[in-house]
């Protein structure tokens, strides 16, 4: 046999092995997608580390990340960052988009423009809530959703009663209602502010912050006697186990009972932040009792939650053994990486048997 002809044959063959390979897990992933969209939701929450556009913002600390500040930040770092974030949410999703995506360290509506109409985002149909917040850096938290699955009711930010908005230099909380499927999900992102100096740094504030939203859901609790959809995410700069997140969990007895799914996982030294070689869950996911036991509308549970960590968003820790988050600044160089927080991601899903056929 003419060997030519015989590589030739076999290459085909490979080639035609490996092209039916590929159309069947294509196939089985747009399976998955049809069933979840069906079905549920992927909620995902990300501390996006820094998302500066490369303009001057006269109003707000913004010199550190603009190409002659220490940061050197540019164009190309900057398109090198949205298409890291578009890499990071399409993946969360298993390349079907995440329906909520909930962002911290935002600067302004540009950046999420920026990310939804320079990436491929372009294509699922998002929709942006941002607000201009108090922080004096001027990073802010934001939500997008996609319009075809998930319909904004309305949304305001909050921030502490009896704090004058020009004494209030953090970030305020966003607070949205929105129907999903045939129910209402009322959601609260949050940034509570940093820890930098300490565990008590910030702490009087960070409790202040929590008492608000457990007021707040404790209001929206006693509006419609308590069986109520309720989610809290977002960067809390605090553990599972410090008094501010006991701050938000206390109820008055009035209100829903929040339950923390972030728990679980950290007690199993799990977590979204790396902090001198130990992992810590400050970026969390908690919600109401309703969403666990009900046999109607919204529901998920611990099972439902992930820390979102596939490998290309991590790396070998410098100093410590073990991997850390591939940041895209290491201190003041530029690294080239995706954020210094891992994702965390929820499924949620519907009792309801009109959207399950």
């Amino acid at each position: 046999m003419d060997t030519g002809f015989f590589a030739a044959f076999m290459s085909k063959w490979i080639f035609l092995v490996w092209l039916n390979i590929l159309f069947h897990i294509v196939c089985a992933a747009d399976l998955f997608s049809q069933e979840r969209q069906s079905k549920g939701i992927r909620l995902m929450f990300y501390n996006v580390e820094n998302l500066f556009d490369i303009s001057d913002d006269s109003v707000k600390n913004d010199e550190d990340f603009l190409p002659g500040g220490v940061m050197r930040w540019n164009y190309s770092r900057y398109i090198r960052k949205l298409n890291s974030l578009y890499k990071t949410i399409a993946s969360a999703g298993n390349w079907n988009m995440p329906e909520i995506i909930a962002m911290c360290e935002v600067e302004n509506r540009k950046v999420l423009q920026d990310l939804l109409f320079k990436t491929y985002m372009s294509e699922h149909n998002y929709s942006i809530i941002h607000e201009e917040s108090p922080d004096q850096r001027g990073i802010d938290v934001c939500l997008i959703y996609r319009k075809d699955v998930v319909e904004l009711l309305n949304y305001r930010y909050l921030i502490p009663s009896g704090i004058k908005v020009e004494d209030y230099h953090t970030r305020s909380v966003l607070y949205a209602r929105l129907k999903v499927f045939s129910d209402t999900l009322n959601l609260f992102v949050n940034h509570w502010p940093s820890r930098r100096g300490g565990a008590l740094a910030g702490e009087g504030m960070r409790k202040t912050i929590a008492k608000m939203v457990r007021e707040a859901c404790d209001t929206i609790s006693g509006s419609i006697n308590g069986n109520i959809r309720i989610l809290i995410c977002g960067d809390f700069n605090s553990t599972p186990d410090d008094n501010e997140i006991k701050t938000l969990l206390n109820s008055s007895g009035s209100g829903s009972s929040l339950i923390n799914l972030s728990e679980y996982p950290a007690e199993l030294g799990e977590g979204s932040y790396r902090y001198k070689g130990t992992w810590e869950m400050i970026d969390q996911i908690i919600v109401s009792e309703a969403f666990l036991n009900s046999g109607s509308g919204l529901y998920t549970s611990t099972d439902y939650l992930k820390i979102f960590r596939p490998d290309f968003l991590l790396e070998n820790d410098p100093v410590y053994p073990g991997v850390i988050p591939f940041s895209t600044y290491r201190g003041y160089r530029y690294h080239g990486g995706f954020s210094d927080h891992l994702p965390v991601i929820i499924d949620i899903f519907t009792n309801d048997p009109y959207q399950q056929e």
